[in-house]
């Protein structure tokens, strides 16, 4: 079997439609760029279409729960590296970090931890992920020290990011 990266990443540009007037990213598109790219990079490197699953199969996540903190800001045109890997999994969720960090700087901008639900879109009940999932989960699974949001804020601020 192929070894997956536990860590995925991909590059986007901040776009000026999606900014205040100060030219800095409006906090609510930062959650929009960082699902997206976690969308994204599923698909392209665990196969993993949410949209297809859900037309197809009926099943697929949705968000259950979202915690964001802004550490610098992002700017118009601004390239930024969104990296995303998977915390925590349970028999019907996922927790899921994602971190958006200047390309040229490295410097983190945001992150955010979500917590997501498999979902049955016919039933509308949470549904038990399937053993080919769990599977993929256990061999994807990041965890890190921090085992709670605030904790993780403070390792990044004693870091100096």
């Amino acid at each position: 079997m192929e070894k997956l990266p536990k860590v995925l990443e991909s590059v986007s540009k901040i776009r000026f439609q999606d900014c205040d007037p100060f030219n800095h990213l409006n906090n609510a598109e930062y959650l929009n760029y960082m699902i997206n790219a976690r969308e994204d990079q599923l698909i392209e490197h665990y196969g993993i279409d949410i949209y297809e699953m859900g037309r197809k199969e009926g099943k697929s996540w949705v968000v259950g729960s979202t915690q964001i903190a802004y550490i610098k800001p992002a700017f118009t045109m601004e390239e930024v590296k969104i990296s995303s890997q998977l915390l925590q999994f349970s028999d019907n969720s996922l927790l899921v970090e994602m971190r958006m960090s200047g390309l040229k700087k490295g410097d983190l901008k945001a992150f955010m931890w979500s917590n997501f639900v498999h979902f049955n879109l016919l039933t509308q009940k949470k549904e038990q992920h399937s053993e080919k999932f769990m599977n993929l989960f256990e061999a994807v699974a990041n965890p890190l020290p921090e085992t709670t949001f605030e904790q993780r804020i403070s390792t990044f601020r004693s870091q100096k990011v």
